[in-house]
């Protein structure tokens, strides 16, 4: 072997080497995100726990509750609530509101947080009956990337826990927890057809009949069901007509001016399964999705 080919075959050598190891250095997110979680896994005793993807994707899910009845369709509704955290160090992202919930058909549920989408959400549903809860190891590539999404950092790996709640219907549940308020709270309260309920305080003596057309000057505190208020005009200067509000202030037809009255609304008679919305019709954060409402409110006056 002369000099020359020498060389030549040293040369190849070092750079299949090199090539080697700039192979090993950039390993796909896809190989880094896999290995994170599988140590993680391992680390914390969940082989046996964990269900691997059907499809293969990257994620695992497990059965923390399986709930009662029957398992979930994609056609069923479904009730749940969202948390997310790191699966890094446990830091949590996003949880669902404390006073709302969200509501969609089964075959639907993968939205979050925006206008991502994960599929592992459903699959997780699906594998539970209402009342159920399941945990998801997501991998950053299925989750939010490189690019990450307000608190959550780039090719973050992700916790989340999915709980279902034991009702197929949003009126069911609202209706459960209007009940269970009524009686924690010792309150009497008439039930109207609409379901809203009312306590009134005062009886009014006005004698001008409430219509959707009336102007209503009112005091009025808005609150959720853990006593948080989310609005309140309390100085006299408000008015309205019941055209103008939400659908369950419908109820104060049923009475005068002088009246003060406490109301609880049911979600669908408030702010639905969207919650309150800005000018340009997105979620402003105020109210969120599905919530119960409880307001404490005087009629003022009455014109017609």
């Amino acid at each position: 072997m002369n000099k020359f080919t020498k060389i030549s075959l040293c040369l190849c050598l070092l750079a299949t080497v090199l090539f080697s190891a700039c192979e090993k250095e950039y390993d796909s997110i896809e190989t880094i995100d896999a290995a994170a979680i599988q140590s993680y896994i391992t680390k914390n005793n969940l082989t046996n726990a964990m269900i691997q993807d059907p499809e293969k994707t990257g994620f695992y899910y497990q059965v923390l509750n399986q709930g009662t009845g029957t398992l979930f369709k994609n056609s069923d509704s479904v009730l749940y609530d969202i948390t997310i955290k790191s699966l890094n160090n446990g830091t949590t992202y996003s949880q669902s509101p404390v006073n709302g919930n969200l509501g969609t058909y089964v075959g639907y549920s993968t939205a979050v947080l925006s206008t991502y989408s994960f599929p592992a959400i459903r699959t997780s549903i699906l594998a539970l009956n209402p009342g159920g809860s399941a945990r998801i190891l997501m991998p950053s590539n299925l989750a939010f990337g490189k690019n990450g999404f307000n608190a959550i950092p780039s090719n973050e790996n992700i916790d989340i826990v999915v709980k279902t709640y034991p009702f197929r219907k949003q009126w069911l549940f609202d209706e459960f927890k209007i009940e269970n308020f009524l009686t924690s709270k010792g309150l009497l309260a008439v039930k109207d057809p609409s379901r809203v309920r009312y306590v009134v305080s005062n009886v009014g003596t006005g004698t001008d009949v409430i219509t959707s057309t009336s102007t209503l000057v009112i005091k009025y505190t808005g609150r959720f069901l853990d006593g948080t208020s989310f609005d309140s005009n309390t100085d006299g200067t408000y008015s309205t007509t019941l055209s103008q509000v939400i659908p369950g202030w419908d109820i104060l037809k049923n009475f005068k001016a002088g009246t003060k009255v406490r109301i609880l609304i049911p979600s669908d008679l408030g702010y639905g399964k969207s919650g309150s919305l800005n000018s340009s019709g997105t979620p402003d954060g105020r109210i969120p999705a599905n919530a119960v409402l409880d307001f404490d409110i005087e009629i003022v006056s009455v014109t017609n």
